[in-house]
């Protein structure tokens, strides 16, 4: 009996997806606090208020999505649905790049948090706490190697943890740091903060509520997702701003903008570790100490944590892109121990490390990454509620056991409310990203085009085959707006020098070569061509592949080779096995394009 290929499960309840939901969302505080005061200032705790009603808003979509498509994937899985696998891939590529500047963020923060707790400023202090930062992602990817944590498990331990020792500074600080004159000291709307910090601060407070994309995910492996996820996203969603917005003034009124907050600036990297020593002369030194000490530990497993989340939620978004084929296939097979891809793994950890050292390079490591993260996650939120509105028209008939509330009609169909006014605030809160954020106009649209082909390598084929396989790899080329590198082979008897005379191949060689760039030219396909000898093809094929440095191959298989007992001739076989890059196959039944492929 052949053995079942792992996959998930639905397994998780609404009581566990609420508490994952808390967890994820409320965590990010831990890191995000301190950014968003440094530019916000007095005005932090609305602005994060703010973006998290806004989150709201774009959780409404999110529920409407992942109830009618319970799967992997989240927004890229919406987009995909609703419009094609291009805009689809870069949906999903965007969401991959905000889990590995998660990783990044959490690990640079955790020596910060440890070091501030127990003393050892050491640790603190540049480089250590990059190479600090980048041991930890290689230690938690071998982790993952080799064992899968209950993710379940561990988001309601994180919402746990997050919950007591957020509720803690809370209950603590109302009645002994929080000041309405401390609140509105320093505080001159236009002046300080500006109106450029302020539109700075807006995108950058997206990262205090990190974490959706991360439920979304979750939705194949829910009971009941129709149900479970929204109740659970709202539940968690709606207590995650409630404690960010009591967290921010306590945290304000401990530390003022009076010019600037001391949460921006002494402990950026560590900002609840300062709410907690902010308690010195309220309350016994020996009492802060140990708040102290618990809440940077608190934070060290929490961060760990999310890193490890994080990785399973790239692992999940990678196998939804890897199963449908907008990702190599290494990447939607699951091992059996661990439930995430291998190849996911290092890649992660591989990207995440990268970016941390992209990040130090720049002047100021924590406000690249946020403002790149900002970058990716406005565009997934924008993505996702566009794409719900689109499916609204495109499949009226798909089962939907959650509609957000709230719909007007549209051309004869409802369309949600939320959608209609999230997209557009969301596009906008990006169009703010993109003007005030370095990170986000320079990596940004880089870190979007990563993964699309670059260059496209078409070996040719004289006949029916060959035009077919031309023409499918120039559509792709034109989607892909890539370059393309026509190759024609010589092939050279063994019994023949090399160099040997050989008119009539080169002028069949040039002919189809000349037809190759019109059909180009028609097309507006940048194009190169190229003709070489060789005694075998399918290894001079390989051979200009890694010259030019190609991303993919694209070959056609002819129907004879199925009834030799072979799938694919000689020379597929040979460019499969030993090509650099990607490659696609274009098979025919038998019956079709009835020749010879050489």
């Amino acid at each position: 009996m052949a053995r079942k290929l792992p996959g998930l499960q639905r397994v998780i309840e609404t009581p566990s997806l609420a508490a994952v939901a808390y967890g994820e969302i409320a965590s990010s505080l831990f890191f995000a606090l301190g950014i968003v005061a440094l530019d916000a200032l007095g005005l932090t705790p609305w602005v994060l208020l703010a973006v998290g009603s806004l989150f709201l808003l774009v959780a409404l979509s999110y529920a409407e999505g992942t109830a009618a498509l319970p799967e992997t994937g989240g927004a890229a899985t919406f987009v995909r649905r609703a419009f094609n696998d291009q805009l689809g891939f870069l949906t999903g590529w965007a969401i991959f790049l905000d889990y590995v500047i998660v990783i990044a963020l959490a690990a640079l923060f955790v020596p910060h948090y440890l070091g501030n707790a127990v003393g050892w400023n050491a640790l603190t202090t540049s480089p250590t706490d990059l190479f600090v930062g980048i041991a930890i992602i290689c230690v938690m990817a071998a982790v993952r190697f080799v064992r899968r944590p209950s993710l379940y498990k561990l988001a309601i331990a994180i919402a746990a943890v997050t919950f007591v020792g957020l509720l803690l500074l809370i209950v603590l600080g109302i009645p002994l740091l929080f000041s309405v004159d401390n609140l509105s000291k320093g505080t001159n709307l236009g002046t300080a903060p500006t109106w450029s910090s302020i539109a700075f601060a807006i995108p950058v407070a997206m990262l205090a509520y990190t974490g959706l994309e991360t439920v979304a995910n979750l939705a194949a492996e829910t009971r009941e997702p129709g149900r479970t996820l929204p109740r659970s996203l709202f539940v968690g969603i709606g207590g995650a701003v409630v404690v960010s917005f009591l967290i921010a003034l306590v945290a304000l009124s401990a530390y003022p903008a009076d010019p600037e907050t001391q949460l921006g600036t002494r402990w950026l990297r560590a900002p609840l570790v300062g709410v907690a020593d902010a308690f010195t002369g309220h309350l016994p030194d020996g009492v802060v100490d140990v708040l102290r000490v618990f809440v940077g530990l608190t934070g060290v497993v929490i961060l760990v944590a999310v890193i490890t989340t994080s990785f399973s939620g790239a692992g999940r978004l990678a196998y939804s892109l890897g199963r449908h084929d907008m990702l190599p296939r290494a990447f939607g097979r699951l091992s059996r121990r661990t439930l995430i891809s291998p190849a996911t793994i290092v890649s992660t950890a591989a990207i995440s490390a990268g970016i941390l050292l992209i990040a130090k390079a720049a002047n100021d490591p924590v406000r690249f990454l946020a403002s790149l993260y900002s970058f990716g996650v406005l565009i997934a939120f924008t993505a996702a509620q566009v794409a719900v509105v689109r499916l609204r028209y495109t499949e009226p008939n798909l089962e939907r056991p959650y509609r957000a509330p709230g719909n007007v009609r549209i051309r004869g169909t409802e369309v949600p409310v939320a959608a209609l006014i999230g997209a557009p605030l969301t596009f906008v809160i990006w169009i703010f990203a993109f003007l005030t954020h370095e990170a986000a106009r320079i990596v940004g649209p880089i870190s979007e085009l990563e993964g699309a082909y670059g260059r496209i390598l078409i070996p040719m084929k004289i006949g029916l085959i060959g035009e077919e396989v031309l023409g499918t790899a120039f559509r792709l080329a034109e989607e892909q707006s890539c370059e393309v590198h026509v190759l024609h082979v010589i092939r050279v008897p063994l019994d023949l020098p090399i160099d040997a005379e050989m008119i009539d191949a080169e002028e069949q060689a040039e002919a189809s070569l000349a037809e190759a760039k019109l059909l180009a030219a028609d097309q507006r396909i940048p194009i190169q061509v190229h003709i070489v000898r060789g005694r075998a093809i399918g290894e001079a094929i390989v051979h200009e592949a890694v010259d030019h440095d190609v991303d993919l191959i694209v070959v056609g298989s002819a129907p004879r080779w199925r009834r030799q007992s072979r799938f694919f001739s000689p020379t597929v076989d040979y460019v499969l096995r030993k090509a650099p890059c990607e490659v696609m196959v274009i098979a025919y039944p038998q019956g079709v394009l009835e020749e010879s492929l050489a």
